[in-house]
């Protein structure tokens, strides 16, 4: 394997073209794949919403959903910042900024009654900081894994990006406390 392969494996942008603020939009059939297999109660926050890509498939579903970014990207609240949030909501699922996906998954244990969902590389479930801060806390419900790659978009450029990494619907319940099932989609 080539190192610049092995470095985008790994995460490293070492062509330097990253999304701004890791902005990568969900595809609707990914968003759908999770409502397919995980039902939720209560109303959902969309804290990282983007352009409204996960919203629209979630209120397409019934659901309640209250949708928010930090950045302009003409959908939802904007200007809210979800790690500075004390907002309580029933759940909470979004595909966060990858840089920022531990601090994520914590606020979301402060905030959230019932679900907190977070869509993230498989590579995730890796590390020492993570076993500590989120794994230990034995509130991983369920990883669904994507049996196939999920192709993202660019949004600067409108072209699929992916490819390398694999990804899943890691689903922690706060009132859970036991060890993960693994399922796939």
């Amino acid at each position: 394997m080539k190192k610049s392969s092995a470095l985008a494996y790994v995460g490293h942008n070492a062509n330097g073209d990253r999304e701004k603020d890791d902005f990568y939009p969900t595809p609707e059939n990914a968003t759908q794949s999770l409502l397919d297999k995980q039902k939720f109660e209560g109303d959902i926050w969309e804290c990282a919403c983007g352009n409204g890509a996960m919203s629209k498939v979630m209120i397409k579903n019934g659901y309640d959903v209250y949708s928010s970014d930090l950045i302009n990207r003409d959908y939802g609240e904007i200007g809210i910042d979800f790690l500075e949030s004390d907002k309580q909501v029933d759940n909470i699922v979004t595909n966060p900024p990858f840089k920022l996906a531990t601090e994520f998954t914590l606020k979301g244990f402060e905030l959230a009654r019932k679900k907190v969902v977070m869509l993230s590389k498989i590579s995730y479930l890796e590390g020492v900081k993570r076993r500590e801060l989120i794994f230990n806390k034995d509130k991983l419900e369920r990883v669904l894994i994507f049996t196939r790659r999920v192709p993202f978009k660019k949004e600067s450029t409108q072209k699929l990006a992916g490819g390398l990494m694999a990804f899943g619907w890691f689903i922690y319940d706060v009132n859970y406390n036991g060890k993960p099932q693994i399922d796939w989609i």
